[in-house]
């Protein structure tokens, strides 16, 4: 799949630059983008020896266990090809709770060492296991509870509540998770025929009816603001003071915990932190080539105006929806390109201002999607799995229902 996707962004882009005569801007925004991906694994070096470190010193001190047999029974759903005990389990909650918190520097490296885990129980090395789709799909369509990228650019902007939007992003990330994972569970399904499909679907109705009744409760209570009258007795800025908090206090947390935890159990912490941290530098190295060839198809993509074309090409059928014209490039860019997307949004909510529909839609929608091709990249890349099977179609079937998502909950909110 991604062999299709990757010659589509290129042929796009040198087909559109030659009718729109900017070959030249193509041509260098290649170089750039080659020089960027090598820039971009260079500064992940000392974050991932960093927290490759960390995470061999919770290895060591069994922490790791403990959050694997904490989640049992969700790992067991989500991940039945793991055995529940594995230390793959406990990386991967690390990793998106990193997510979930917005602590994006701690995910990533995170997210490799579980993807290495998941790799030691792939029969095709050369293949993305089922596990592996599942886990990218919850990294690119993940919860986010805390998007403080996006609220620091609303406060900067004046923003009157630069984190009234974490309601919405929750709601939104919340659907674009549950259909990642049902897309996952259902392309599995059908490679494994009609008898897979028909046990899927009846293990899994159950939770189809919780997932549905769920989201109605949840849009009664915002629609009827029963939550609003439920939480109108806390300070108006209790919650961004609490997202603030935990944002600054959350890594120094962990970089104290571990090692304090590792070290009543007799472990040899700095010892243990060397010894994972050695894995740092190599693994920053396997993914170049990988988020070579991503960055420099999107790179071109974007100087050729084949973002433009898109945009004009499906702006009637966002009108449809609700969806203001203004914020369709946002949408597309989102899954290809986080900083292309945060600059997007940025000018977005700078022109119509952070508290209009339009800025608080675009602060939604950058905080409910991931940057689908780069975790792609890099994911897959550092354990050089090449076959990603579907993990391309879930995830960007995951991106385009947290969008439809972000408009429905922002038109009913705002």
């Amino acid at each position: 799949m991604m062999n299709y996707v990757w010659l589509f962004l290129v042929a796009i882009a040198v087909i559109t630059a030659a009718f729109t005569g900017s070959i030249e801007a193509v041509t260098q925004s290649a170089l750039d983008s080659a020089g960027t991906a090598v820039t971009i694994a260079i500064n992940l070096i000392g974050i991932m020896t960093l927290w490759l470190g960390i995470m061999k010193i919770a290895e060591e001190a069994g922490l790791i266990r403990l959050l694997a047999n904490a989640i049992r029974p969700l790992s067991r759903f989500l991940f039945p090809d793991v055995p529940s005990d594995h230390p793959a389990i406990g990386a991967i909650l690390l990793n998106l709770s990193a997510n979930w918190l917005g602590l994006g520097n701690a995910a990533t490296p995170l997210g490799i060492k579980a993807m290495e885990h998941l790799q030691t129980l792939n029969e095709d090395k050369e293949t993305a296991s089922n596990a592996m789709i599942m886990f990218l799909a919850l990294n690119t369509a993940s919860i986010t509870l805390i998007p403080m990228t996006i609220i620091a650019v609303r406060a900067g902007l004046n923003s009157q509540n630069p984190a009234e939007i974490i309601g919405t992003t929750i709601f939104a990330s919340g659907m674009a998770t549950l259909t990642a994972i049902t897309a996952v569970k259902f392309f599995s399904a059908v490679e494994g025929g009609r008898a897979q499909i028909r046990q899927t679907l009846v293990s899994a109705w159950k939770g189809i009816v919780m997932v549905i009744l769920g989201v109605a409760g949840a849009v009664l209570l915002l629609r009827t603001g029963v939550l609003h009258h439920a939480t109108g007795f806390l300070p108006a800025d209790f919650f961004r003071n609490s997202v603030m908090f935990v944002s600054r206090w959350a890594i120094p947390f962990l970089l104290l915990t571990i090692p304090m935890i590792g070290f009543a159990r007799k472990i040899k912490v700095y010892e243990v932190f060397v010894e994972g941290a050695k894995d740092g530098f190599h693994v920053a190295v396997r993914i170049i080539p990988f988020l070579v060839a991503i960055l420099v198809a999107v790179g071109m993509f974007r100087a050729s105006g084949g973002m433009e074309f898109f945009v004009r090409l499906l702006s009637p059928a966002t009108s449809l929806i609700g969806m203001p014209a203004e914020v369709l490039p946002a949408a597309l860019m989102r899954p290809l390109s986080g900083s292309g997307a945060l600059g997007i949004i940025t000018e977005l909510i700078n022109t119509h201002g952070p508290d209009s529909f339009i800025g608080r839609l675009a602060s939604t929608l950058y905080g409910c999607t991931e940057t689908t091709f780069y975790v792609i990249a890099v994911y897959f890349g550092a354990v050089q799995v090449k076959k990603t099977r579907f993990a391309i179609p879930a995830g960007l079937i995951a991106d385009f229902v947290g969008i439809l998502a972000a408009v429905f909950i922002c038109r009913i909110m705002f």
